[in-house]
């Protein structure tokens, strides 16, 4: 608070410098350059410019500005945390070295993948190295893999208490206190803290404070003790006694050390307990000290970080924001406007939490400036997060309000509307494309981009009409990502210009007509999917086409310009057109299909036009006719299974390719032309054998058994490429484990398979020396058969870094046949497989044995899976129960689709309702997730039930499971039976019910906001349920009206109409949370009710279908009409439910055999989406607000003080700041003693906790007043002097100024 650099004021401070250093006498503590870090992380020695620290020490540096290496490292907590931050250190090396590592080995083996189809002679140097060099990184991706496993480990293991307590705490410190040395000698003696009351070390720590003239390190010391105490024994900071305890912080906190003051914040924060402690704090006058600290200049950012810490600490209390002044909140908001200050964006995070909890404080403070430029300027990384708060405040009326227009968040489309503000930075363009992609995918948000028929949507699609690439191209980028359409596998070719016609075929349709395949799903399970966020997506379909969607993209591809943007633009529309077909109702899709500009656009243009525009229209035909082929979401599984058996097999290689697949019923002379062709008669090395052609050569004519007897008989080709597998010929098993050298598993397993089709193959397979050598290998394993060998061939190295672990792979396709299973019974393989699971070793063995065996067939094989399934340990539990899943939720048989194996599914469901007893509660949430889905199924659910699993023991994780056995007749009365329906139906009407709406809005917003590789995951590492995200959860309602007697107990209990009167009675109430959310939980319920076809009935005796539509186009809620948009959408997925709505003027969509999709419209988008806002708030409103921030004349009886008061005003203007600080540094040097006065600080502090100062501005003022007069506010000293030399001065006495 000095008058120091005063002619320099309101400018920056200067490049700060290192100290200068001259011995012990010249080290000075309170200028040590001092940096700080990310929240919660600790101080290291020069950590780099912008981060943040938690804990606290001196750092001193030597003349030349760099650490001094003889001294021993200080941490965080002084030793406390000394091991465990050494240990995180570590992990976090070996976590980046595992991921260069792997970053190595990835592109290792792509090298290796486009070298193998280059000319061997050529290549073969190079291929070499690279295989050295991949080999080498598989190695210490092993040894980091392992080290990291080790060091995790050994940080979870109790740490040894040290011999003293004082030990390590001041390792290399530069200096000691002479006390502090003597109880460094006293070690060995001294108590440990464990062994003492925490009020003794309490009150020891207290005692040392009141030391006085030791050095800094000394208190920080200390300080840092006191957080550790109060960390481990959180009860001691409600029994401080505040008279002691509060004069030890106001003492470290007026310390002239940066360093002590920061450790008198951070105990100050951990000592707060609630808001009658905080009050106390306050009454300490903190308030002035952390003003004071927090305008202080960037060399102190580690005390100006830890008062912003403390200030946040007062958000975690309850009712802690109340005790937060507004004089330390206008000093945050002048941080958060000065754009070079390091704690800006601390500080804006901060605004933003007072924003949500009281939006009234942050007004009139003058906190909205700073954060509408944060969410405007696009340096700010969070603007995401300053969106989502303005949505927050947008969506309730009382807070609507303080959004003084609608067009704060408009904002961010203007850098796409304006044809000059598109030319700004890429960077810029993408942080506002993420601000709409943000606002679009969100209820509050799509009603604000509706102002005005839509004009902030309008803007966007004409900016495909700038010059701008970057802008059209991240336009497009905005609709693909809010439309959530996921690019195809082809599209990277079709928008290099590649013909869609060939690659589609060949190289994408294998992939994909198996993904359908996978995808063919039961009407039971397409019946119990509903997906919310596609409703969503379907209405925002319609806002973009309403807005002129297809027209821009129209006039995009017509252009004569890049022709990539022009393919990106056609790809586009084919999604538009397949969405709009499958989620519009047909009076919107139906004038969609045609694309009628395109085809005026090349009848009525020129001949050199039209025919690039008849290019783009075959284009974009192409492009809906590939995503009608490759489209994986079937609809119909009965007619996709029909196609699917009247389509040919593709091979499981993908190549771009127009060779056609070799024919089954090949002659003589093409045949053996191809075996000619493949190089292994010619070849001996097989790196030069072709094995795409191998691979169609075992794929197609060797599995008819005249060219099978052929090859085995007139040729070598079989001898030598089973030869090839043979272990002990060290060829495929010394292959690296490569992406390109899979394709040597892949055709083993084909070969497997094809030779086990006749009777033939299976005799010469059965008399090869593969599989005699293959047992000899796997029993080396076994420490009973009395085999060993110092190089075992399954080691744990060979069976990760060569393709040793792909024999497994070729035994697994051996046990899917029954004469394969006699072949590995006869080489006694299966004792062999029993012993495996016995070691406790080798879980990556018993994981490649388990992954690759086949289950199907009844035979020992699944004996083993069984011991796999209770005997083993828990990872090896939860990885089998996984592999269960393939098999309990196989499809069941039917007339037109696939018959499963007979008793697989019942095996698969009888195991999983083994794991539900297992004691580990991650396999019972695994087997109780795959359970769940099986009973998609109604025959699987029913053997389910009737396996009568007892789930009492997993409480909530059970719950799903026990919901779906009420969708079928027997589930309900196994379940009446055990009285859990009748308890579950109260839980649900007094609780539950209302817990589901925040568990649905959770849903929705990770499926929103949260990027797909970005997804939290459950415990199960593998997600069972993909698109789980936005999807509806269970519903215990919903599937009580799947049968007759839930309806009947639903009538019988009232619960409907209960609903239906709180829907009728609290429909309009737009403040009360609970009532609200009440309000929500009783629409959720009401529309899983209609959504089945049982439950419609409840909706045709009550009216409660008009109060819906009502909410849905009169609610002052955003939120609110969107639950009620949801839950209409419940109500179409039924016939009944359907009729109902539309004689509302609602309109649902339905497929091509009339039923309904489950996605409904308003009739009239522009009344939905209108909202009345109130433009004249009450009384303490925004107009009040900004009267009361006019800045008035200050009449003061002193005449001095009323200048300076009135100088201090005249700084906050920026046109009179210069003449005003010049005017306060004129009478500071005339009347210096004014400038010690209380009095006048405190009348000066008002004026700052009143009106806007810019930082520097306020940094000025509070650095006109002496020190003294800090210390005598918060010590409550008398000013016995100032008060006598005001009083001398007479009133008449005007100062004048130079």
């Amino acid at each position: 608070m000095s008058n120091e650099g005063a002619s320099t004021v309101f400018k920056p401070p200067a490049a700060l410098q290192a100290p200068f250093r001259d011995g012990m006498e010249g080290r000075s503590l309170s200028n040590a350059n001092v940096t700080f870090g990310p929240r919660g992380s600790s101080l290291a020695q020069g950590p780099p410019p912008g981060s943040f620290s938690s804990d606290l020490k001196t750092m001193t540096l030597p003349r030349a500005g760099t650490p001094r290496t003889e001294q021993g490292p200080f941490f965080g907590d002084y030793g406390q945390r000394d091991s465990e931050k050494t240990s995180e250190q570590r992990q976090t090396e070996l976590r980046d070295k595992l991921n260069k590592e792997t970053k190595i080995k990835v592109g290792s083996e792509n090298l290796l993948e486009a070298l193998v189809s280059k000319n061997n002679k050529q290549t073969k140097e190079q291929r070499l190295r690279v295989e050295a060099e991949l080999g080498s990184s598989n190695r210490k991706i092993i040894e980091l893999r392992t080290q990291l496993e080790q060091e995790i480990e050994r940080s979870k293991r109790p740490k040894t208490p040290p011999r003293n307590r004082l030990s390590g705490l001041f390792q290399g410190s530069p200096a000691k206190s002479p006390q502090n040395e003597n109880e460094s000698m006293q070690g060995d003696v001294a108590p440990t803290e464990e062994s003492e009351s925490p009020t003794y070390l309490l009150s020891e720590i207290l005692q040392a404070l009141e030391n006085e003239g030791m050095q800094p390190d000394y208190y920080v010391e200390r300080a840092n003790r006191l957080v550790s105490l109060f960390k481990k024994y959180s009860s001691l900071k409600y029994d401080l006694a505040w008279p002691v305890f509060g004069l030890r912080i106001q003492t470290m906190l007026l310390s002239q050390s940066r360093e002590v003051v920061a450790a008198g914040y951070r105990v100050t924060r951990h000592a707060i307990a609630d808001r009658r402690s905080l009050q106390t704090i306050r009454h300490l006058n903190t308030d002035e000290l952390v003003m004071l600290s927090l305008v202080k200049e960037s060399k102190a950012n580690i005390e100006r970080e830890q008062a912003l810490k403390f200030v946040r600490a007062f958000l975690d209390v309850k009712g802690g924001i109340h005790e937060v002044s507004n004089t330390v909140l206008r000093t945050i908001v002048s941080i958060a406007e000065h754009h070079e200050d390091r704690l800006r964006n601390l500080s804006i995070l901060t605004l933003l939490e007072l924003l949500v909890r009281n939006p009234s404080m942050v007004v009139e403070a003058g906190g909205m400036a700073p954060l509408t430029e944060a969410l405007l300027e696009g340096s700010y990384q969070g603007s995401e997060s300053v969106a989502l708060t303005m949505l927050y405040l947008f969506d309730r009326p009382s807070d609507r309000l303080y959004l003084r227009s609608r067009h704060e968040l408009d904002a961010a489309f203007t850098i796409f509307t304006d044809p000059i503000a598109v030319h700004v930075s890429e960077e810029k363009l993408k942080s506002s494309a993420r601000l709409i992609s943000t606002l679009l995918n969100s209820w509050p948000g799509l009603f604000i981009v509706a102002n005005d028929s839509f004009a902030p949507v309008r803007g966007l699609l004409q900016s495909l009409a700038y010059p701008s690439l970057i802008a059209r191209d991240l336009t497009l980028d905005i609709i693909f990502a809010v439309l959530q359409i996921k690019a195809p596998s082809w599209s990277s070719s079709f928008l290099a210009g590649r013909r869609l016609t060939t690659y589609g075929r060949v190289a994408n349709l294998t992939e994909e007509s198996s993904a359908v395949f996978t995808a063919v799903v039961s009407e039971e399970e397409q019946e119990n999917r509903v997906c919310l966020s596609e409703h969503y997506t379907a209405l925002l379909l319609a806002v973009l086409l309403q807005s002129g969607l297809q027209q821009a993209l129209s006039n995009l591809i017509q252009e004569e310009g890049e022709p990539a943007l022009r393919r990106k633009a056609a790809l586009l529309q084919g999604e538009v057109l397949s969405m709009a077909d499958r989620v519009l109702p047909y009076t919107f899709s139906s004038s969609l299909q045609a694309a009628p500009k395109l085809v005026e656009a090349v009848s009525m243009g020129s001949p050199d036009t039209s025919l690039s525009q008849t290019s783009m229209i075959y284009q974009t035909d192409s492009v809906s006719r590939t995503l009608y082929r490759s489209q994986a979401v079937v609809k119909h599984p009965s007619e996709m299974t029909k196609q699917l058996k009247q389509q040919p097999k593709v091979p499981s290689r993908t190549i771009d390719s127009t060779k056609p697949d070799l024919d089954i019923d090949m002659d003589e002379i093409k045949f053996r032309a191809a075996i000619v062709e493949t190089q292994i008669l010619s070849h001996v090395k097989y790196i030069k054998w072709n094995w795409d052609l191998i691979e169609d050569l075992v794929n197609g004519p060797l599995k008819s058994p005249k060219r099978l007897s052929e090859a085995i008989t007139g040729t070598k080709l079989l001898k030598r490429l089973l030869g090839f597998y043979r272990p002990f010929k060290y060829r495929f098993s010394d292959a690296s484990n490569t992406k390109p050298n899979q394709r040597y598993v892949r055709v083993g397993v084909s070969l497997m398979k094809t030779l086990l089709q006749n009777s033939e193959g299976i005799a010469y397979l059965s008399e090869s020396k593969f599989l005699r050598q293959l047992g000899e290998c796997l029993a080396q394993l076994d420490r009973t058969s009395g085999l060993t060998s110092s190089t075992p061939l399954f080691s744990s190295w060979r069976t990760t870094q060569t393709l040793t672990g792909g024999y497994f792979a070729l035994l697994g396709a051996l046990s899917s046949n029954p004469k394969g299973l006699e072949m590995i019974e006869r080489w006694h393989m299966i004792n062999i497989f029993y012993h495996l699971l016995d070691l406790q070793d080798r879980d990556d063995l018993v994981e490649l044995l388990l992954g690759n065996m086949d289950f199907t067939l009844d035979s020992h094989l699944r004996v083993m899976l069984s011991k796999a399934l209770t005997a083993c340990h828990k990872h090896i539990r939860i990885f089998s129960t996984k592999l269960l899943r393939k098999y309990a939720t196989l499809a069941p048989t039917t007339e037109t689709g696939e018959s499963s194996p007979s008793g697989v599914c019942e095996w698969a469901i009888r195991l999983l309702v083994t794991q539900l007893y297992d004691p580990e509660v991650g396999v019972s949430e695994v087997a109780v997730r795959i359970l769940e889905e099986s009973c998609n199924h109604k025959s699987h659910l029913e053997y389910v039930v009737r396996c009568r699993p007892q789930l009492d023991h997993l409480n909530e994780i059970g719950a799903p499971l026990l919901l779906r056995f009420l969708s079928t007749s027997l589930g309900y009365q196994y379940l009446d039976r055990l009285d859990y329906i009748t308890q579950e139906m109260d839980d649900w009407f007094s609780g539950r019910n209302y817990s589901y709406v925040t568990l649905v809005e959770a849903s929705l917003t990770r499926a929103f906001s949260t990027a797909p590789q970005d997804m939290p995951r459950s415990s199960i590492n593998e997600p069972l349920r993909p698109g789980e995200y936005g999807a509806l959860p269970p519903h215990f309602y919903r599937e009580l009206t799947h049968t007759k007697e839930g309806c009947d107990l639903l009538r019988k209990s009232g619960h409907f109409d209960e609903f239906v009167a709180i829907i009728i009675q609290s429909w309009a109430d737009h403040e009360d949370l609970e009532a609200m959310m009440n309000l929500k939980g009783c629409l959720w319920a009401v529309g899983n009710i209609g959504s089945m076809e049982f439950g419609a009935s409840f909706l045709e005796e009550s009216d409660v279908v008009k109060w819906i539509v009502k909410i849905a186009e009169n609610s002052q809620l955003a939120t609110m009409r969107g639950t009620a948009f949801f839950v209409l959408g419940l109500i179409s997925r039924s016939l009944h439910g359907m009729e109902i709505i539309a004689e509302h003027g609602w309109k649902a969509a339905a497929d091509q055999y009339g039923r309904s999709t489950g996605y409904c419209l308003p009739p009239r988008l522009g009344r939905f989406f209108s909202i009345k806002l109130q433009h004249s708030p009450d009384k303490g409103g925004i107009r009040a607000l900004a009267k009361d921030m006019r800045p008035r004349p200050i009449v003061d009886e002193d005449p001095v003080q009323a200048l300076v008061l009135n100088f201090v005003v005249d700084a906050g203007n920026t046109v009179l700041a210069k003449k005003a600080a010049n005017d306060l540094n004129g009478i500071k040097v005339r009347y210096p003693e004014a400038f010690s006065s209380v009095e006048l600080y405190r009348k000066v502090r008002d004026v700052l906790g009143s009106h806007n100062f810019r930082l520097p501005v306020r940094r000025f003022i509070l650095d006109l007043f002496d020190r003294s007069v800090m210390r005598n506010i918060v010590l409550d000293e008398e000013e016995s002097e100032s008060e006598s030399i005001r009083t001398e001065r007479p009133p008449h006495a005007r100062p004048r100024l130079p």
